[in-house]
């Protein structure tokens, strides 16, 4: 069973920085793509970034250029550096995990929270 735990998150000031990890176990492969998305009270889930097998970012306008999305496929984990945090990015941020070809976030973590303050 493939489980994705995720870890990093806490209290910052704004502008400052956190670390996001997420830790992917149970499978053998290689062969999955990561996305971090993040959910505030009353929204929907928003796609933040993702990375591919090969490497392949993408990211959300609002973060671009203050996070980034790195893969170690030896530790099979996944880091979301966040950089210039500001309040509004206050959320629960989930890692989730795609296999194959498959277009779909089949797994995801149990979240956790970010929160900055102003």
């Amino acid at each position: 069973q493939v489980q994705l735990v995720e870890s990093g998150g806490g209290l910052v000031q704004a502008g400052g920085s956190l670390r996001l990890s997420c830790a992917v176990s149970g499978r053998t492969d290689r062969s999955y793509g990561m996305g971090w998305f993040r959910q505030t009270p009353g929204k929907e889930r928003e796609f933040v970034a993702s990375i591919s097998t090969s490497g392949l970012t993408y990211y959300v306008d609002s973060v671009q250029g203050r996070f980034t999305i790195s893969r170690d496929n030896v530790k099979n984990t996944v880091y979301l550096q966040m950089n210039s945090l500001k309040p509004e990015d206050t959320a629960v941020y989930y890692c989730a995990a795609k296999f194959g070809a498959s277009p779909i976030y089949a797994y995801w973590g149990q979240g956790t929270q970010v929160t900055v303050s102003s």
